[in-house]
């Protein structure tokens, strides 16, 4: 700092102020001090400059790398923080690296607030975690006083999934849940409910899975050895393209003979060759909606706990069709 004053012809002291977007310098000074720091290839030392400010201005976000529609929701993350004057840590989970290792991390690193996305930590565990800094669960219904909820009405996007289906004429219609877990109980409640609304109470199947695309493929070859139904509803779009892949190496025709539908209209969703009919989270909404809730805390000082519950939208897309009707 002092080789960028000296070259300015100011104090150190101003060029702190510049470097913190504090208030005292003018528009042409901080014009001058930025450009002098960039033609000597000076960079602000992050980490030294965090240990005497008061504050950070990081967001500490969790995601599981593995999950397309988790790496698109940090995507607008990342803008949506952006706007509001926040920069975004990144914390990853992965089969070696897991939630409360991650959660601990971002905490390490002096973020203000963190965003967890979808995680699977008791209960018990985030409403610790909310006590002690301000902390938003998206994706996961969870009702405690400390915590911020933000998601998508799971059991509403798979009931629109079933009634799109009942619509085209489809009543043999089988669902692959995502396993244990709220969000994959909320969707395969949905689609009870769905069906029931349906009168379709006694073809509901329901197979058990998980979140990948291995489960799909372990559910289809299940099918394959029993009846077919018409239709498969998916907790996910990797389920979804598991399914897909083992019918049609099967010779079973997707939509002819099967219709199927995903959740979260991921980015392999939208591709020509898979052109899968899914339930879209609005994740740019939900985005939004985090962020606000995070910065109300930090910088508005509200204290009773927030739920946001958006609604999902169907996309239909060329994975769905009326049955048919020979075998």
């Amino acid at each position: 700092m002092q080789d960028v004053a000296d070259k300015v012809g100011v104090s150190k002291a101003l060029v702190s102020l510049v470097f913190r977007n504090a208030p005292g310098a003018s528009a042409e000074t901080r014009r001058r001090v930025l450009d002098a720091a960039d033609e000597i290839g000076y960079r602000i030392n992050r980490t030294a400059a965090l240990m005497t400010a008061k504050r950070s201005n990081l967001i500490g976000v969790m995601a599981n790398i593995g999950s397309g529609f988790h790496a698109e929701l940090v995507e607008d993350l990342v803008a949506a923080a952006d706007r509001a004057g926040y920069e975004v840590v990144l914390g990853a989970v992965t089969p070696t690296h897991n939630e409360a290792r991650v959660i601990d991390t971002l905490r390490d690193f002096r973020c203000e607030g963190l965003l967890l996305i979808g995680p699977e930590l008791p209960a018990r565990d985030i409403a610790t975690i909310g006590a002690t800094m301000p902390t938003v669960v998206i994706g996961r219904r969870i009702a405690d006083p400390n915590l911020d909820v933000v998601r998508s009405a799971d059991g509403r996007g798979i009931s629109a999934a079933v009634d799109h289906l009942v619509g085209l004429g489809h009543r043999d219609i089988v669902h692959i849940d995502g396993g244990t877990g709220t969000i994959s109980a909320d969707r395969r409640n949905g689609f009870a409910r769905a069906m029931r609304r349906h009168g379709l109470e006694g073809e509901a199947r329901v197979i058990a899975g998980d979140f990948t695309e291995e489960a799909g493929m372990l559910a289809a070859t299940e099918l394959l050895d029993s009846a077919l139904p018409t239709a498969v509803v998916c907790v996910n779009d990797y389920v979804a393209i598991g399914v897909m892949d083992r019918l049609r190496r099967a010779g079973v025709s997707v939509p002819e003979r099967v219709s199927i539908t995903g959740f979260d209209n991921n980015v392999l969703a939208r591709l020509g060759s898979i052109d899968l009919t899914s339930v879209s989270q609005q994740p740019r909404d939900q985005a939004d909606s985090a962020i606000e809730a995070v910065v109300q805390r930090l910088d508005g000082g509200r204290t009773e706990p927030l739920a946001a519950v958006l609604e999902p939208a169907l996309v239909l897309r060329g994975s769905t069709a009326a049955p048919s009707r020979s075998p």
